[in-house]
């Protein structure tokens, strides 16, 4: 595919790597079903895309949520089902339309960071506390498995869908703390059914991923930014 050619020689390290070892994990364990696999090599994949900023990475979002719902709705953990069903996938979906809306360059598929203002990040956080506690009740009525740990990771995860659909970089900080909450979560699950110890340690591939996205995009925002001026100095 030609958006596999703008990848680095580091993050072709880092893609082949987090395939192999999540790929690795699935046949250790050989009795995880076929679609952990497909969600987690799908997962990683859309973590490169989007640390690149490329709007292919927000399209595979959408399908690993769709996959990771039914997986989590298998493990009665119906935070994360309604979680990635109910916004995850549509704020990507909106994360789709919004970075094709603003690509650094037109015809490129980089999209341009942006920096958010003090009132949006304060809209931000006032609609995560509010999701937050709308999805508490909801999740203590369906009896959720570990409902804490499940409330969590609904706060953390809105935060990092809706900085990601702000293009800003600090949506892989949040989805960092995000990917810390799940990998506890999988890894508590897998003490009595090892067949989903893959789920753990592919939010562990998932958070090294999202620690390079935020070097990644701070790097892409400095360039943008060097670029801009120097547009502007010749005009």
């Amino acid at each position: 595919m030609k958006t596999f050619k703008t990848f680095t020689g580091f993050e072709w390290v880092l893609w082949i790597t987090s395939m192999t070892v999540v790929t690795g994990s699935f046949l250790i364990g050989k009795c995880a079903g076929l679609l952990t696999l497909i969600a987690s090599l799908t997962g990683v994949t859309a973590l490169i895309f989007v640390a690149k900023g490329n709007v292919t990475g927000q399209v595979l979002t959408v399908i690993f949520s769709l996959l990771y719902a039914v997986i989590s709705y298998s493990q009665s953990y119906y935070g994360e089902m309604i979680t990635y069903l109910g916004m995850t996938a549509p704020i990507a979906v909106m994360s789709v339309v919004t970075w094709l809306r603003h690509p650094f360059d037109n015809g490129k598929s980089e999209v341009k960071v942006a920096v958010m203002t003090k009132k949006q990040t304060l809209f931000m956080l006032v609609l995560a506390a509010l999701v937050t506690f709308v999805f508490y009740f909801i999740l203590r009525y369906f009896n959720t498995a570990k409902l804490a740990v499940s409330v969590v990771s609904i706060t953390t995860s809105f935060i990092a869908s809706y900085l990601t659909m702000m293009r800003s970089p600090f949506y892989a900080l949040a989805y960092s703390a995000n990917d810390i909450v799940l990998i506890i979560m999988w890894t508590l699950s897998s003490l009595s059914d090892v067949s989903y110890l893959p789920m753990a340690i592919c939010f562990a591939m998932f958070w090294i991923n999202d620690i390079y996205g935020f070097y990644n995009w701070k790097r892409i925002y400095k360039r943008q930014l060097n670029g801009e001026q120097k547009y502007t100095e010749r005009c």
